[in-house]
């Protein structure tokens, strides 16, 4: 009854943001536990570990340029991102009920890819609809559906690691598909509350030929995967070829468009070009700061001599989406109320300042150096300290990325160009994944205190790194600020609604 009494906008934002969480409850259930199930159970070593999932991090965010475009041309934004969710059922249902072999897991990732790719362009493209008409509220939407994401991973990251080491992988990976389950069923439930938001596709009857399509697309593009991620060759190929065609892409939408039209763009491809060195250092998180602390980290939390409680190494990944559902609320009521006072500073200084606290955040990391015990390992809440830098810096950038997209990007390319800014994450998984091998452990190598140097000269690398991004993001304001004022000048056309 409460519910109903709310806008129609905040009643179509809440039933995003909901199905939201629980699609990102279910990937990120699977996400915490993935690379340990492949050193633990498969026996993958760190470094086949580590750029599997970064090849599969690649792909998945690389797909929904294809979802934003089927979204925008050929489904519709709601059916695609409804479409997009089922399949990712499909997905945690074949990594709960199938065998864990390798090529198993690899159809499991392949599904898993393809559902990404149709639900996760659109959603964030229903988001900038609904907000179209007030372009001043979209950091402070952005920021507030992000924390749903986060609301989601925290819930999953913390439970999924917690069955896992009590029932099992299979039950574990069963969790994500309730996830996504129990969202379909609340879509379900509120669906008309998006009723006027939609696409032009989605304002067209649902044609048989058409789903047929997008399903028998998607079944090669399973194989595609399955087949890239069992030749990391041929993937690193891929990888590289897709951020010339980001770069391509993003040349020849400027190269076709004027005025404010070719400045917001312009500003949106400097700023995602600063995204995807974020999201090497976000890559860390599933890779070299989960393996160190499981080699590294003491489990226990303890205050003043008083055992709270303990995190296995999976668990400590909840800690990065626990600050951000702390921190999102006070960043997004902060944006409005400088926004309505005009003092709202632009995205560019954001991503500066979040750069600034990666780079402490990786820092702090590498201390553990000086700050471990006799046996080489250091307190959980060392990894507390850590996390919170680099999660406010994630908050910074991460959180504002489709906020920029959605700014910058004309209404009319706005699906796809989503995804084209995925396509960039995707390319910015890999490498990430190729930087955390810096400190690849072999086999033989068990001893805390030999580990312990190989993880912190790379946190102190990625803090020196962080540092020299937030230093050019410091030289580029000037150039930002100028072409932001040019497409400030004529904003009108890029941000009103989609099919308006």
């Amino acid at each position: 009854m409460l519910f109903a009494t709310f806008s129609p906008r905040i009643r179509s934002f809440s039933t995003l943001w909901l199905i939201e969480m629980w699609e990102r409850f279910g990937y990120y259930g699977m996400a915490a536990l993935m690379v340990l199930f492949m050193v633990g159970r498969l026996g993958f070593p760190d470094i086949q570990a580590n750029l599997t999932w970064g090849v599969f991090g690649a792909l998945v965010y690389a797909m929904p340029a294809v979802g934003g475009w089927i979204g925008d041309q050929v489904l519709g934004t709601r059916r695609t991102m409804i479409l997009g969710a089922m399949v990712l059922a499909l997905g945690y249902f074949l990594l709960a009920a199938g065998g864990h072999g390798v090529t198993a897991l690899f159809v499991s990732l392949g599904v898993i890819v393809v559902g990404n790719g149709l639900f996760k362009a659109n959603a964030g493209n229903l988001v900038r609809q609904i907000f179209a008409d007030t372009p001043e509220k979209l950091d402070s939407a952005f920021t507030f559906y992000y924390m749903a994401v986060n609301v989601g991973s925290t819930l999953s990251m913390l439970a999924t690691p917690w069955i896992q080491e009590r029932w099992g992988w299979r039950q574990a990976f069963a969790v994500s598909l309730a996830g996504l389950l129990l969202g379909l069923v609340n879509y379900a439930f509120m669906r008309q509350t998006l009723a006027r938001v939609k696409s032009p596709s989605d304002a067209k009857p649902l044609r048989l030929q058409a789903i047929s399509a997008v399903l028998a697309g998607g079944a090669v593009i399973v194989a595609v995967v399955v087949f890239i991620l069992e030749h990391g060759d041929l993937a690193a190929i891929c990888i590289y070829t897709a951020g010339v065609i980001v770069l391509f892409i993003f040349g020849n939408m400027i190269r076709k468009t004027a005025g404010p039209e070719r400045a917001g763009l312009t500003v949106a491809l400097i700023l995602t070009l600063q995204s995807i060195f974020f999201f090497i250092f976000y890559q860390q998180m599933a890779t070299s700061l989960t393996l160190f602390a499981l080699r590294n980290v003491r489990p226990a939390f303890d205050i003043l001599g008083v055992h709270l409680f303990d995190f296995s190494p999976a668990q400590f990944q909840a800690l990065n989406p626990l600050i951000i559902i702390v921190a999102s609320p006070p960043m997004a009521i902060l944006y409005a109320w400088l926004a309505r006072r005009r003092m709202d500073p632009p995205i560019s200084v954001k991503f500066f300042l979040g750069f600034v606290s990666v780079a402490v955040g990786f820092f702090v990391f590498g201390a553990s150096e000086h700050l471990a015990d006799d046996g080489g390992t250091v307190s959980s809440w060392l990894m507390v300290a850590g996390y919170f830098f680099y999660t406010m810096g994630e908050i910074l950038v991460s959180a504002l990325g489709l906020a920029m997209i959605a700014r910058y990007v004309p209404a009319r390319m706005s699906g796809f160009m989503m995804g084209v800014y995925f396509i960039s994450t995707g390319v910015a998984q890999y490498l990430g994944s190729v930087v955390a091998n810096i400190a690849h452990i072999p086999a033989a190598l068990t001893d805390p205190v030999q580990t312990l140097p190989v993880y912190t000269r790379l946190f102190n690398i990625l803090g020196l790194a962080a540092t020299g991004c937030a230093v050019v993001a410091v030289a580029l304001l000037p150039i930002l600020a100028r072409y932001s004022a040019r497409h400030g000048a004529g904003e009108a056309e890029p941000t009103r609604a989609v099919g308006s």
